[in-house]
């Protein structure tokens, strides 16, 4: 493997030449045999397994393995896989859910939420542009092969977006501390969920927008706890409690 190809991967890390180039980097047998089973465009694979073989694939060492692997603990695999281009057709988001993200920064809980909407049948995400991004090594890992079914989409003004459809009917839900009990609230099985930042919560504009506002109670309710749930957890709460209502 030359010194320019470990070069190359390793820029990977960085979003500017993940966007520049419309790649990024795959870890793992299970992620990568995904890929390659998926309509993705994979440029190369890297490995050190002998098991593997094809058009795409290069067999090294383990010590170039080490120098490529963005993990504490170097894999066995990994993938130059080109970036999907995801259209966002607004009318497509009607009569089904889909979830929102207002500056979801952290790696891992935005790959975790990515994971939740796969298993909880959501399609689409959208995301400011303060949100993380999904191809970063650390979102992909935590994804666990979801980012090839979910699709996510970064827009420049997710409030106006957010308002559009509130005035054409669609239900925009919220976790807010002056929202109502999840649990005793009607839900439907369509609209759009917004999950907000881990530290601040929605922004003032998104939270203008919500027409459901809904919290989730701790228990009991008069018992000292938490100031708050991480944002991957409430997500999962959540998309739990919609779908148990389905």
């Amino acid at each position: 493997m030359t010194k320019a190809e470990i070069q190359h991967i390793r820029s990977l890390g960085d979003k500017r030449t993940r966007d520049a180039e419309g790649l990024f980097i795959a870890e793992g047998d299970k992620l990568v045999e995904e890929i390659l089973s998926s309509r993705l465009r994979v440029r190369k694979v890297y490995t050190t397994r002998s098991d593997m073989s094809g058009a795409v694939i290069e067999q090294i060492d383990r010590r170039d393995m080490e120098r490529i692997s963005a993990l504490k603990t170097a894999t066995t695999t990994i993938a130059v896989v080109e970036q999907p281009r995801h259209k966002l057709n607004i009318s497509n988001l009607d009569g089904r859910l889909t979830l929102a993200l207002d500056g979801v920064q952290n790696p891992g809980n935005l790959g975790t939420i990515i994971r939740l909407a796969d298993w909880f049948g959501i399609e689409d995400i959208l995301c400011t542009k303060e949100c993380a991004d999904c191809y970063n090594p650390k979102v992909v890992q935590a994804t666990m092969g979801a980012i090839l079914r979910v699709r996510v989409h970064y827009v420049d003004d997710l409030a106006a977006m957010l308002v559009s459809l509130r005035d054409k009917g669609t239900a925009i839900y919220g976790t807010l501390l002056d929202g109502q009990s999840i649990y005793t609230t009607e839900l439907r099985q369509e609209g759009i969920i917004v999950m907000g930042n881990e530290g601040r919560g929605l922004s003032d504009a998104c939270r203008a927008v919500v027409s459901h506002k809904l919290l989730i109670p701790p228990y009991p309710a008069t018992r000292s706890t938490s100031e708050s749930l991480n944002v991957a957890m409430a997500t999962g709460i959540v998309l739990a409690e919609f779908r148990r209502r389905g």
